[in-house]
């Protein structure tokens, strides 16, 4: 019977109001084609994506985290010496490719350097430092900024906590 009087309900609906009702759509389990559904939450980016990016970047080009992992005390100075000239220039290559990278103090190392900031995360006075915010000192590292960062886009539903994958060879 209730079949019957959805059919009606319909038919009806359609005749006199060029529409379905809300409460038979329901009925029938179907829902109005103008009204789709939410598309699904983007997955939420986390503070740490970038820099595991980054890491795995430097792994697949230079194998970083393989040298950094491996024990080098058996190897002798001059073989850690020259995987360290490769991997140096490998790591180099990729830093270059994603990330556009400027001294936070443009000096000569080694000589007295005015600061023109303040701010401590820029600037870090190391030392016999006195109270109040000294005007200069010897500049003993230029400290690092990205100017550019142009990392290329993570794949869909991608696992970032994945720095390189396993390799199996099939034989």
């Amino acid at each position: 019977m209730g079949r019957i009087l959805l059919a009606f309900r319909s038919f009806f609906g359609i005749l006199f109001h060029g529409t379905v009702s809300d409460v038979v759509l329901e009925r029938l389990g179907l829902t109005r084609r103008g009204a789709a559904p939410p598309p699904p939450p983007s997955p939420a980016v986390r503070v740490t994506d970038g820099a595991l990016q980054i890491l795995s970047i430097l792994q697949r080009d230079s194998r970083l985290v393989d040298f950094i992992m491996e024990d080098i005390a058996p190897y002798s100075d001059e073989q850690v010496g020259a995987a360290v000239r490769e991997l140096h220039d490998q790591c180099k290559e990729s830093l270059n490719r994603y990330l556009q990278l400027q001294p936070v103090i443009d000096g000569v190392e080694g000589t007295y350097t005015k600061t023109t900031t303040v701010d401590p995360v820029a600037v870090k006075f190391i030392g016999n430092v006195p109270a109040g915010t000294p005007s200069g000192g010897t500049l003993r590292h230029k400290g690092w900024r990205a100017a550019k960062i142009d990392l290329p886009p993570l794949a869909p539903k991608q696992e970032t906590s994945i720095i390189a994958p396993a390799e199996i060879e099939i034989e």
